[in-house]
């Protein structure tokens, strides 16, 4: 069945000018709020469904700009023979060049024969739905799609409000399944008179076919309704029509009572099975009322792991668990720019498809902090936590930003990962150790290309600059902490390790101690004893969350000033994030 090509959308709510060519299969867009994800759903249903009018305000016109009209265009392939029928639709079928994506007004051999549906809207309000063609629109000539077609193509709305698609209504999806339809006009009357139950009994051998589908599917998905569910009189409903007769379970309770992820997972299961007839399927934060487990399950209802794919799906969500699910080519992130809104594909090359897996929830924040392993992320998750709780100022997740973990090892790897957020527009800082420094090419093109770096000082890893940074007191509170996690034997072996067995932790004490302070030798030592290779004193995020939240923010006022810098640095990029 047809599947959409193109989308081009111009002054609609936040959309200024957006073209677009999605995949034929999942299309999943994410991007932060107000970005244009649930306009794009709202444009292709608005210009796609079956509807005859649609109530439009100024709101809808972009920043409020009634005097350019808006205009909706979808671009149609993969047509069946009565959409391609040149007797119906022969001056208006145009070519589809699949590897430029440039449409022809003629069709081309080499093209495919696609159908442009427009919708416009000017200053009056009213909608107005035409075929594209300059060649008609050279002759004078204007046309919509029939009726019948409309409908046939109408995509599948599944929102939190779906429940018409439980019942025989016009357009759901029930009415897609089979060629099936009730003759209810003479037993919705008796029923009404007599009993609601009598028109059940009648009207099962008329559904059967649907009735079996339905459990069928329920079955497949894992939703208990039961065997043996009937199509029965809505008791909701005052219209001897088609509209009244609604889906019920064995115990005779409508459907439309299932919970709302119930619901949504079903009739996405139902659409599937109808998809010989409309297989544009529109899901707005697919997330919405369902589990972990029940999101895998309707991905995989709706053909995400499918080759070729069942349905053609235009999607939105903010959750990591459909991020992790996707492969990157079924993800879409949006962005707006001053005269625009971009869809840009995230891509499923190797380090793409890794970050996805291990980090899905920063692809859904505008701004990410790369970090060259689990001690940065702890101490930045730990100062934050300090400074929200102690200061009261707002969280950098609630500023929008979020902390990836490169797990140390190559010191060009927090830019590998770093660039490929960067290459999607999204902000990006690199916290990264000096002990070893990356490529400085790699580095200057990062930075080049718009991203922040922020590294320790010379040639220091985050445990030096601890050690050299605090006051005494924090340095005390750092070797106690490592005493209580590792115990005396582990952290005094590798501070006679670091010295070369010039030092121990006793007499680092003893001088703390009787010295009144701890020297620089000893905090270079301590720094080095530290980091310590596969056994660090604070080389877990959970470790150096606690270290920052509990020593290092109650020191960091007193601490070297170069430190503070460094730390505040991090914490104002992040909060530039909406400027």
């Amino acid at each position: 069945m047809a599947r959409i090509r193109k989308i081009e959308i111009e002054n609609f709510r936040c959309i200024k000018v957006l073209s677009w060519l999605p995949s034929s299969g999942i299309n999943c867009l994410i991007g932060s709020g107000d970005s244009g994800k649930s306009s794009i759903l709202d444009a292709i249903d608005f210009c796609l469904g079956a509807r005859r009018n649609i109530q439009f305000t100024d709101a809808d016109f972009h920043l409020l700009n009634v005097e350019v009209p808006i205009s909706i265009s979808v671009t149609l392939g993969e047509l069946d023979d009565g959409l391609k029928n040149l007797d119906t639709y022969g001056m208006y079928v145009r070519g589809f060049d699949t590897q430029s994506g440039t449409i022809e007004d003629e069709p081309e051999n080499d093209t495919e024969t696609v159908l442009t549906m427009r919708l416009t809207i000017a200053s009056d309000l009213e909608p107005l739905w035409s075929l594209v063609s300059e060649r008609a629109e050279a002759q004078g000539l204007v046309r919509n799609l029939s009726w019948g077609d409309r409908v046939r193509l109408a995509p599948t709305r599944i929102g939190a409000m779906a429940d018409y698609h439980l019942g025989w209504q016009r357009s759901s999806v029930l009415n897609r399944l089979s060629d099936e339809r009730a003759d209810t006009s003479a037993a919705l009357a008796k029923a009404a008179r007599d009993a609601r139950a009598a028109f059940g009994d009648d009207v099962q051998g008329q559904l059967g076919e649907t009735l079996d589908i339905v459990t069928a599917t329920a079955k497949e998905l894992g939703i208990p309704i039961g065997e043996n569910i009937k199509a029965m009189l809505d008791a909701h409903s005052v219209s001897f029509s088609g509209g009244a007769i609604s889906l019920h379970d064995k115990e005779g309770i409508p459907l439309r009572g299932l919970g709302i992820g119930s619901r949504r997972l079903l009739i996405a299961g139902l659409q599937r099975k109808a998809a010989v007839q409309s297989s544009v399927i529109l899901i707005d934060e697919l997330e919405h009322g369902l589990e972990p487990h029940r999101i895998i399950r309707l991905l995989g209802s709706l053909g995400a792991k499918e080759t070729p794919p069942p349905l053609q799906v235009f999607m939105t969500t903010h959750s990591p668990v459909a991020l992790r699910e996707l492969d990157g080519n079924q993800l879409f992130v949006t962005r707006s720019a001053a005269d625009r809104l971009d869809v840009l594909t995230v891509g499923a090359a190797d380090d793409i498809q890794s970050t996805i897996r291990l980090y899905p929830d920063a692809f859904l924040a505008p701004s990410v902090i790369v970090c060259e392993g689990a001690s940065e992320v702890g101490l930045v998750r730990g100062l934050d936590q300090y400074r929200t709780t102690k200061n009261g100022l707002e969280a950098i997740t609630a500023q929008g930003t979020a902390l990836v973990d490169c797990g140390g090892g190559d010191t060009d790897r927090p830019f590998k990962r770093a660039s490929v957020f960067r290459a999607l527009g999204y902000r990006v800082a690199v916290v990264r150790d000096d002990d070893k420094k990356p490529a400085a090419d790699v580095e200057a093109t990062f930075i080049a290309g718009g991203g922040k770096v922020v590294a320790w000082r010379d040639g220091r890893a985050l445990e030096d600059e601890l050690f050299l940074s605090l006051t005494d007191d924090g340095v005390d509170q750092l070797l106690d902490r490592a005493v209580e996690l590792h115990g005396e034997g582990l952290v005094n072996d590798h501070i006679k390790s670091a010295s070369q067995n010039a030092k121990d932790l006793n007499s680092i004490q003893v001088q703390a101690v009787f010295g009144n302070r701890i020297t620089p030798e000893d905090r270079a030592i301590l720094g080095k004893a530290a980091r310590t290779k596969r056994a660090g004193w604070f080389k877990s995020v959970t470790w150096m969350e606690d270290v920052a939240r509990d020593i290092v923010g109650p020191d960091l006022d007193n601490a070297d000033a170069g430190f503070r810098a460094l730390v505040e640095e991090v914490f104002a990029w992040a909060g530039d994030a909406g400027e």
